[in-house]
């Protein structure tokens, strides 16, 4: 049996390497944590720096397959993308040997909690990529901690970024379901009025200054 790639991985999720273009040209990400990623390389075509975690034995096979990678972004990716390409066997609810406020952009796409463990990860000013699956931008949603600056819709394979109406998103059909403790312990995300495919958050604040 062939070892898993992710141009076969592509072939079943669907390429996001739209998105990830839409994110880099309109935010200027430059370095992204993916937890959970699995095989899912289309942050690379088109940011510099991506660190992906999991825990998977067929992903850390894959990314540790360094011409494997390069080949499957060859002629994808844009001019700067993919310079480097880290990958991390680990479990993303336990510290990661990564510094506080390292990246810039932070991707919670199908992996489960991933604000409530790696939001130090994340520096201020930084931008969180989530979706609904596990309750991830449920409870982004809900945390002060962060503002919505844009939300995701896609047909196939064209992501767009809509930034206007904002305040017509994440509104429950239910109010009551608005609390993070219960979506926590659920494991599923807010019934809304209106979908999307995820949402693009930005941390609040500043980093302190040296004294």
């Amino acid at each position: 049996m062939s070892a898993p790639t992710w141009t076969g991985y592509r072939e079943s999720i669907g390429d996001r390497s739209g998105l990830f273009a839409a994110l880099a040209g309109k935010r200027g990400c430059a370095r992204a944590l993916y937890p959970g990623s699995y095989l899912d390389l289309s942050p690379s075509t088109a940011i510099a720096s991506v660190t992906y975690v999991d825990t998977d034995r067929r992903a850390a096979r894959f990314f540790a397959d360094e011409a494997l990678v390069a080949a499957e972004l060859e002629g994808r990716a844009a001019p700067g993308a993919g310079a480097e390409v880290r990958f991390l066997q680990a479990d993303f609810t336990e510290p990661l040997p990564l510094a506080d406020h390292g990246f810039d952009l932070l991707v919670s796409l199908y992996a489960g909690p991933v604000w409530d463990h790696c939001a130090r990860y994340l520096a201020p000013g930084g931008l969180l990529l989530a979706n609904t699956s596990h309750g991830d931008a449920s409870i982004a949603a809900l945390d002060p901690a962060l503002e919505l600056v844009a939300v995701v819709q896609h047909q196939a394979d064209d992501y767009r970024l809509h930034t206007r109406d904002l305040d017509t998103h994440l509104v429950p059909k239910k109010p009551a379901a608005a609390d993070p403790d219960l979506v926590r312990s659920s494991g599923r995300g807010i019934a809304y009025t209106r979908s999307a495919f995820a949402y693009l958050f930005r941390k609040c604040g500043v980093l302190d200054e040296p004294g």
